[in-house]
C-alpha cells in the first residue's frame, strides 16, 4: 500500500532504506496513527528521515504522494453553506484587474500624499464609499481601506492586502512571539551551532579526567580535580520585526526564536516594526507606552556581540529613506539612518529574511536593505541560517 510512497522518497533522492521503511509499516500497523493525518505525516517523517537537509525534500514528495489525502468533513460543508459575516461586509470590496491597476497614478511621493491627506481631512465631512479623491473604501482614493492605490495611506482597515501603504493611520496590536515553541527547533539548533566560542565559566563542578588521571598518578593516590564547566560564550542581540507582512512567517520566527533562546546563553532581544527606528520594545503589548529608546540599546551592548535582524524587509522605500516616511509614526530620522549606526557599532552583523530569495528581486525595500547590509542578508532556512552563522 506505501510502497509507492517509498519509492516517491527515493526518487526525491532521500537516503531511506529498506530497513528504515519496515520500522514505519510497523508504526502504522501498530495503530499509533489510526485516522490521524498529521500524526500520519510526523510518524513517516521520523521513521525515514535522518539528516534535517531532508526534511524540506520529505515535505514535497509527502505531498506529491498523498495528493488529496485531507479531505472536507461533512460538518465543514454545511457550515459552509452560510455565508460568513465577514463576507457580507466586504461585498463592497473593490477588485481591479492588472489592467486597472496600472491605470492609476501615485499621487507624486511621500510629502505630497501627506500634504493631501492633510487638506482632505480638512475638507471631507461624511463617510464615503468607491471613488477616488475623498476618504473612504472601495474606491481608488490614496487614503482609505479595501481598494487599491499604488501609494497610499491606508485607514480603518485590519491587515493589508496589497502591500502598498506608505502609511498605517491605525494602532494595530501585535503579539509576543511565543520562545517555548519546540516543533522544528532541533534542525534550526544544530544550524545555529556554528556560532559557537567555548569558554570555561562558573564553579569548579565538571570533573577534569585527564587532570584527575595525572594528579593519581603524580601523587600516588586518587587526587579528583575538577573545574567550570563549559559554556557558549557568544553574545547575540536579536532584532525581531513583527506586525504587518511578518504575519505569514510567525511561525518560523518562533521556531529560530526559542531555538536561540536555548543556544545561546548571553541573549539579548528587542522587537521593532518594518525599520530600525529612535524606539524599540521588549512586550508587543506595551509597545506604545513602554518603548526603549534606539540609543540606549547601541550604549547598553557593547561591540563584541553578534547582531542578527530578522524581517521580510518589505515595506514601502520611504520608511527606509525618507523622515517621516515610518508606517505608524513620524520618524525625525530615516530607517537608513539607524540601521547604519547599528551596523558600525555592532560590525558582526546580519539580516535573516524569511521571504523566499527568489522573491527578493521584486520588492524594492529588500534591495535597499541588502545594500545597506553589504550584502548580507540571508534566507531564514536551515541552508540560510548555516550562512549567516558562518559569516559571524
Amino acid at each position: 500500500m506505501f510502497l509507492p510512497f517509498f519509492e516517491t522518497l527515493r526518487k526525491a533522492k532521500i537516503p531511506v532504506s529498506l530497513r528504515e521503511y519496515l520500522g514505519f509499516l510497523e508504526g502504522v500497523a501498530a495503530g499509533l496513527v489510526t485516522y490521524d493525518i498529521d500524526g500520519f505525516y510526523y510518524l513517516a517523517r521520523t521513521a525515514m528521515v535522518k539528516d534535517e537537509r531532508y526534511l524540506d525534500r520529505f515535505d514535497l514528495a509527502f505531498a506529491e504522494a498523498f495528493k488529496g489525502l485531507a479531505s472536507i468533513s461533512t460538518d465543514e460543508v454545511l457550515a459552509a453553506m452560510d455565508l460568513p459575516k465577514e463576507w457580507l461586509e466586504k461585498l463592497a470590496e473593490k477588485t481591479l484587474t492588472p489592467e486597472e491597476m496600472a491605470e492609476i497614478r501615485a499621487l507624486g511621493g511621500f510629502d505630497k500624499l501627506m500634504e493631501t491627506l492633510k487638506q482632505r481631512l480638512a475638507e471631507q465631512k461624511g463617510r464615503h464609499q468607491g471613488g477616488s479623491k475623498w476618504i473612504g473604501t472601495a474606491g481608488t482614493s490614496p487614503f482609505g481601506a479595501y481598494g487599491y492605490n499604488p501609494e497610499g495611506v491606508r485607514i480603518g482597515q485590519a491587515e493589508s492586502r496589497h502591500q502598498r501603504a506608505v502609511k498605517v493611520w491605525d494602532k494595530r496590536e501585535f503579539r509576543n512571539l511565543d520562545d517555548t515553541v519546540e516543533l522544528g527547533t532541533r534542525n534550526i539548533k544544530v544550524a545555529l551551532k556554528r556560532l559557537r566560542r567555548w569558554a570555561r565559566e562558573g564553579a569548579e563542578e565538571e570533573l577534569d579526567l585527564p587532570g584527575t588521571i595525572r594528579a593519581t598518578a603524580e601523587h600516588g593516590y586518587l587526587d579528583v580535580i575538577t573545574r567550570p564547566e563549559r559554556h557558549n560564550a557568544v553574545k547575540v542581540l536579536l532584532f525581531l520585526d513583527v506586525g504587518g507582512s511578518m504575519d505569514p512567517f510567525v511561525r518560523v520566527v518562533e521556531e529560530l526564536f526559542s531555538a536561540a533562546r536555548t543556544e545561546f546563553k548571553h541573549l539579548e532581544y528587542y522587537y521593532f516594526h518594518n525599520c530600525l527606528y529612535e524606539g524599540v520594545w521588549r512586550d508587543n503589548r506595551r509597545r506604545w507606552d513602554q518603548q526603549i529608546p534606539t540609543w540606549e540599546v547601541l550604549r547598553t551592548y557593547g561591540s563584541d556581540y553578534k547582531c542578527l535582524f530578522v524581517g521580510d524587509a518589505s515595506m514601502s522605500p520611504y520608511e527606509i529613506a525618507y523622515p517621516g516616511g515610518a508606517n505608524e509614526h513620524w520618524n525625525t530620522e530615516t530607517g537608513q539612518t539607524w540601521l547604519t549606526r547599528a551596523r558600525e557599532h555592532w560590525p558582526h552583523n546580519v539580516w535573516l529574511n524569511p521571504l523566499p530569495e527568489k522573491h527578493w528581486q521584486y520588492t524594492q525595500s529588500v534591495g535597499m536593505i541588502r545594500e545597506i547590509f553589504a550584502g548580507a542578508m540571508y534566507p531564514l532556512t536551515l541552508e540560510g541560517i548555516g550562512r549567516a552563522m558562518k559569516a559571524l
